[in-house]
């Protein structure tokens, strides 16, 4: 039973991209806030600031008991490897164990017959913990428009796009972060079993360097390139240290990007408002966020 008063949330990924800004988003909330880290000494300097930190290992499941006694709540975000999927099923198991009453997933955007790989380890995830008997909420997040700002950066006054003219629905981190918060706020009593999708506006590559042109006053072009184009950055995040399969998995997703299996993507199904009573970010004021940024690496040649 959970304490509904002031419920115990614990956030997985405190240090990540999006699980920074839902720690942000929930403090001074009417939750006790846990987090985590897989470092130790991460763990030591938290609880030296007076926050309520334990050390969490997703790859050690020896670690999940003491992380997760008293929690009531549990947002779940995985890093982008294969082992997401012993990860979080491992981590779910816990969870049930500890008496976890709601899990807050974020998975992807993607049809329910999806083929591409790892838009397939998102819903076996989901389907697992729906089978868990834990009450849950997915998120379903389009492409994160942080990917215009680091993968995807404007270089030599051009930006890429692998996938022609096709569109992509983007949402900013920080709103999904916003959302994630606000259901584990809420809470199982107005949350559970609910699909909350997040993809805000649709564009293609030109129209995105259209926007980046006119937010910078720069002339950036666009350049379309295809798959194999595509393999070679690929290589280049493996050799980086990128998980593999993961990587590979995107080469599927650029390929059904273009052969139309995956048009869905292009879809823009908001439930922002809906959910916190605002509208989202636009991708132009998340680009005149990072004007300057956009203007460096523009201008840069490499």
């Amino acid at each position: 039973m959970e304490n509904n008063q002031n419920p115990t949330v614990l956030v997985l990924g405190a240090s990540g991209t999006i699980g920074k800004q839902v720690v942000k988003e929930l403090e001074g909330k009417s939750v006790h806030l846990k987090i985590t880290s897989r470092k130790q000494d991460v763990v030591e300097r938290l609880r030296n600031e007076g926050k309520d930190c334990v050390y969490l290992d997703l790859d050690d499941p020896r670690t999940f008991a003491l992380a997760l006694a008293g929690v009531d709540r549990v947002f779940l975000l995985t890093g982008y490897t294969v082992g997401m999927l012993t990860q979080s099923k491992t981590l779910v198991d816990a969870a049930k164990k500890a008496g976890v009453s709601h899990i807050v997933h974020v998975g992807v955007f993607a049809e329910w017959d999806t083929t591409d790989a790892h838009f397939a380890w998102h819903q076996m995830i989901e389907k697992y913990i729906e089978a868990s008997g834990i009450a849950w909420t997915h998120l379903h997040p389009n492409m994160f428009m942080e990917a215009l700002t680091s993968a995807y950066l404007p270089k030599n006054l051009t930006y890429t796009t692998y996938w022609e003219d096709r569109r992509v629905g983007y949402i900013a981190s920080s709103d999904i972060a916003a959302v994630a918060a606000e259901v584990l706020v809420g809470g199982p009593e107005r949350h559970a079993g609910e699909h909350y999708w997040l993809s805000v506006e649709s564009f293609n590559g030109k129209e995105i360097a259209q926007l980046m042109s006119e937010v910078t006053g720069l002339e950036i072009k666009c350049e379309e390139k295809g798959v194999e184009e595509f393999k070679q950055l690929i290589e280049a995040w493996i050799a980086k240290g990128a998980d593999s399969w993961y990587a590979s998995a995107n080469i599927d997703f650029v390929k059904q990007m273009l052969d139309g299996r995956m048009s869905y993507m292009s879809m823009v199904q908001n439930d922002i408002p809906y959910i916190l009573g605002r509208q989202a970010k636009t991708v132009r004021e998340f680009l005149a966020e990072n004007k300057d940024v956009l203007i460096s690496a523009a201008n840069s040649e490499e």
